[in-house]
């Protein structure tokens, strides 16, 4: 499920401000199962490394596989005070949304005594004197925080955190008690000034408030007196950066596919906004480097590409040698014109390439690459096609297999959707489907569904909302494509997803279970008329309307994976299915799973037409 706070955009771990203070970075890339498209967190055993120079010798800085004798406790983000001296991160137990903060201090490795123990839904904006930061939270009367709550949450806040001083006194900086379920996060701009404000209700679209911090200490911080940039909740917008009072927006505000524009802060009304970038290819995410300089991320065909441009005329510089691939995390800063950032294939485990752009010419260089031992993808080929769904509409999907495959008899077949939330599934790196493939000459499939990002805002409102079915029936018509095209048999097809994919496997297991071998189901969102009363539910009606209003009851009853169980008919069989949960998951809480395995085994457990 996309996560409430992900309208933040790229994470942007930073380099310190002095090219000579320590570079921290994983020892290697570890690319994303397909469940961290819904979990995204940081790093989940992942260890951070510390060199005092680029060529350095790395040694381990911060190691989560040490916090917790299960193995349980997730970095969920970090980040760094102005000129790297400090870093912040947050820490995750089982899963759970909720995080405690805890600050490092690079020179001497350790942890200062502050820990912030209930941050949620949340990133971290320090100062720029480095004497604190901005972080969110929920009131202490929620209610539980373990991750094991299923209560609705209310009355999300922006809080400072002094430096040295208990979380107690931590100081209410940003709140809108009118409207209780507004999610409310802050960044401090790149000059220090202003304090960037979002809030938003549900998962798709944000308003965007600044506040002066210019004159605010440690000592004197209170309520902010913020004031609204964008005060319609119609659009996605992200701060990029400001040259004084001109504020560079990314926004899909009359353009699904993203654009940059210029806004006043004395004069933000959409009237005399000055458009940078126009709309083209969909584009991610932007951030500024070397002072005068953007580097824009887009997605063209459902693979990346990274071009630099000019921040005061937004026209284009150059474009950075990309092959088809997906980028990852991002290093850069502003004031520096050292870019870092990662990338991956389905059969490219990880690169971290580095670009100086105050040298001529956008050159990569491999700074750190992983090296699988064994690992030989040369005989295998991954590769994109498109299928024709129910009502005509022309679907990608992405095929990993041998490249001498034999299409003679059908071969076994993992598909794995999500199509929900703006989220694009890009191609990613994961062993376990490569084992599948190369060992036991199976096919990986991957199509871009309808309700995801891969080509806009029209692309995610043709899945969402009244649209849902459009979703599911990509899917089905993926699976027969599949069959059409010789490369499997249902039989042999077994279909996956996680959170929001859940959803999708879930009710494809009902709608079409005479083209399913098997069904994976994880973490899925699988009661659609209750799904708002459980903690962050409510956030999703964006997506998936709102149960109690009778338009969109009338339309999640049709396909509620829970509601939908049937016995089949004469002759046929629900399919086996492996569902999976987790007793911390305080998002898609683990009663989703429950009730639908209950009713599974209520309606076919003993029903005699059910005999597998």
């Amino acid at each position: 499920m996309l996560q409430p706070d992900q309208h933040l955009g790229l994470p942007q771990v930073r380099l310190s401000q002095e090219e000579r203070l320590p570079l921290l970075l994983p020892p290697q890339l570890r690319p994303p199962e397909p469940e961290m498209f819904e979990m995204n967190p940081m790093c989940v055993g992942s260890v951070l490394y510390i060199q005092d120079s680029l060529v350095g010798e790395p040694r381990p800085f911060l190691d989560p596989n040490t916090m917790s004798k299960d193995g349980c406790t997730a970095i969920t983000l970090t980040r760094w005070s102005k000129g790297g001296s400090l870093m912040a991160y947050g820490i995750s137990e089982s899963g759970s949304d909720w995080f405690s903060i805890k600050i490092r201090d690079v020179k001497t490795e350790q942890d200062l005594p502050d820990v912030i123990p209930r941050a949620k839904f949340s990133d971290i904006a320090w100062t720029h004197d480095n004497k604190g930061f901005f972080y969110s939270s929920y009131p202490e009367s929620c209610g539980k925080t373990d991750g094991t709550e299923t209560t609705g949450y209310s009355n999300h806040k922006l809080l400072y955190h002094r430096l040295g001083t208990d979380h107690t006194k931590d100081v209410v900086c940003v709140e809108f008690p009118k409207y209780p379920n507004w999610l409310v996060t802050g960044e401090v701009s790149d000059c220090g000034n202003l304090l960037i404000i979002s809030a938003q209700e549900q998962c798709k679209d944000n308003l965007l408030f600044y506040a002066d911090i210019r004159d605010m200490t440690p000592d004197s911080i209170g309520l902010l007196n913020s004031k609204c940039l964008l005060n319609k909740m119609d659009s996605k917008n992200e701060y990029i950066t400001n040259q004084g009072n001109i504020l560079t927006i990314l926004t899909d505000k009359g353009a699904p596919k993203c654009r940059l524009v210029n806004i006043d802060i004395e004069n933000p009304f959409e009237f005399f906004w000055e458009e940078l970038v126009p709309e083209q290819e969909v584009l991610e995410w932007a951030a500024c480097v070397a002072q005068d300089k953007l580097v824009l991320c887009y997605q063209k065909n459902v693979t990346n590409l990274m071009v630099l441009c000019d921040l005061k005329t937004g026209k284009e510089i150059g474009q950075f040698p990309l092959e088809l691939g997906t980028v990852g995390e991002y290093f850069g800063d502003k004031e520096l014109t050292e870019i870092f950032f990662t990338f991956i294939s389905f059969l490219t485990p990880g690169i971290i390439y580095r670009c100086d752009l105050a040298k001529p010419g956008l050159n990569l260089e491999v700074y750190r690459e992983i090296k699988v031992p064994g690992l030989d993808t040369s005989q295998l080929v991954a590769r994109q096609e498109y299928y024709t769904s129910k009502d005509g509409t022309k679907v990608p999907m992405f095929l990993v297999h041998k490249k001498d495959l034999p299409r003679e008899s059908p071969h076994p077949c993992m598909l794995y959707g999500y199509g929900g939330f703006n989220i694009s599934l890009l191609p990613t790196f994961s062993p376990a489907w490569l084992f599948f493939v190369k060992y036991l000459d199976g096919i990986f499939a991957m199509p871009n569904l309808r309700g995801g990002g891969e080509f806009g805002s029209n692309w995610h409102d043709a899945g969402r909302l009244l649209n849902k079915q459009n979703t599911f029936d990509d899917f089905i018509a993926a699976m027969e494509h599949l069959y059409q095209q010789g490369y499997s048999s249902p039989s042999l097809l077994t279909i996956q997803g996680a959170s929001n994919g859940g959803l999708l496997t879930g009710t494809v297991l009902n709608q079409a279970p005479h083209l399913v071998g098997c069904a994976i189901i994880r973490v899925g969102v699988l009661d659609m008329l209750r799904f708002h009363r459980y903690t962050v539910g409510k956030a999703w009606a964006c997506d998936y309307g709102d149960p109690d209003v009778k338009e969109h009851f009338d339309n999640l009853i049709k396909f509620s994976p829970l509601h939908n169980i049937r016995v089949p008919s004469i002759g046929a069989q629900y399919p086996p299915a492996l569902l999976l949960t987790a007793d911390h998951d305080d998002r898609v809480v683990p009663l989703h799973t429950l009730k639908f395995v209950a009713q599974l085994q209520h309606t076919l457990g003993s029903h005699p037409a059910q005999v597998a």
